[in-house]
């Protein structure tokens, strides 16, 4: 049966301007990490990314290594581009991103010229698509001379292969280096994507969020949930179904130490009280700031995707409450911090 998007899918979601552009993104972004390679057939996928769009999430977001195997979520994102989305290609925002390993030697990872610009080209054809919108430098890489690394950024928009370019994971100092020599070349840095919950909050720490509300710069957080430990589905002991039964999985011991588990239950008690679910409350605090664009979920279920939703029926949070929350986790921080040997990712 042939998709046809729900007339009323732009009624209930919110959007903002990344940055000082003219690009709007969802409060609610929808990226296809770990749960949409290899191990998703097609319905499966589409339940997901069809009911996505008719709640008015309009940014996919993808990268040429997310699978597993690296690929395979940008093969699986083009069928469904092919077979069902694409009338609705102007009202999407794609994004893909390249900086992690994908072939073998020297050209196949991190930040020259060579690779971004081949990573790109590849990515384009996986998924069907003459142009992405937003193409990211992935990682800082300190090998290369950013000046080759967001060259080859302006390169690809100069090119009409991406409307917008971004960075991904940068320290505040690299995002600032970034930002200076793109305006330089006459194009925008229209957005940072790094990791930020509030159990991580490295971009407030080293001032990354200060800096791109200084320059203008959207924000769009990933892991704005902590893989999954701020649903609160680790602290009942069970792995099935989770992260952390994969041998795919990027979940670290310090995600579920006793100390973080514990600010996760205090969190919960703040939660009910707002009538609230865990992850609700984690996406409200990640969105509270104005320098904050998106927050990024993946999902594994259509109920995971719902219970995000449902953050939209009570996004504001008090004074009182931000306080109440950050006494529940100061003791519960993991402290990650972005490193060029690729930690998160």
């Amino acid at each position: 049966m042939t998709y046809r998007a729900d007339p009323a899918r732009y009624d209930s979601m919110q959007y903002r301007h990344s940055g000082r552009s003219g690009l709007k993104l969802p409060v609610i972004s929808l990226g296809l990490w770990q749960n949409f390679g290899g191990t998703r057939d097609y319905p499966g996928a589409m339940e997901i990314l069809g009911h996505a769009f008719d709640a008015g999430i309009t940014h996919f977001d993808l990268a040429n290594n997310y699978g597993p195997p690296a690929g395979s979520s940008e093969e699986l994102f083009g069928q469904v581009m092919a077979r069902d989305f694409r009338p609705y290609r102007d009202e999407l925002i794609i994004s893909t991103k390249a900086g992690y390993n994908m072939w073998p030697g020297p050209y196949g990872e991190f930040g020259s010229r060579k690779y971004l610009i081949a990573s790109l080209d590849q990515s384009l054809k996986r998924m069907g698509l003459d142009y992405v919108d937003i193409f990211y430098s992935h990682r800082y890489d300190p090998n290369t001379p950013l000046e080759e690394t967001v060259g080859a950024l302006a390169q690809v928009v100069r090119q009409g292969k991406a409307l917008y370019v971004g960075i991904s994971s940068y320290p505040e100092a690299e995002t600032r280096e970034a930002h200076r020599i793109l305006k330089q070349m006459g194009v925008a840095t229209t957005i940072h994507q790094p990791s930020y919950s509030v159990l991580n909050r490295w971009i407030e720490n080293d001032h990354t969020i200060d800096a791109c509300g200084e320059l203008g710069i959207g924000i769009i957080a990933f892991s704005p949930l902590a893989q999954g430990v701020l649903s609160g589905k680790y602290n009942s002991g069970a792995k099935e179904g989770t992260r952390a039964a994969s041998s795919n999985t990027t979940l670290r011991a310090s995600h579920v130490e006793p100390r973080v588990l514990e600010a996760v239950d205090k969190l919960g008690a703040i939660a009910r009280a707002r009538g609230q679910s865990m992850v609700q409350l984690a996406l409200s605090w990640a969105l509270r700031r104005k320098e904050m664009t998106s927050a990024l979920v993946g999902v594994r279920t259509l109920d995971q995707l719902k219970d995000n939703l449902g953050v939209l029926n009570n996004l504001e949070l008090s004074a009182d409450e931000i306080a109440q929350i950050d006494e529940a986790t100061k003791d519960g921080q993991m402290e990650l911090h972005p490193s060029p040997k690729g930690w998160l990712r």
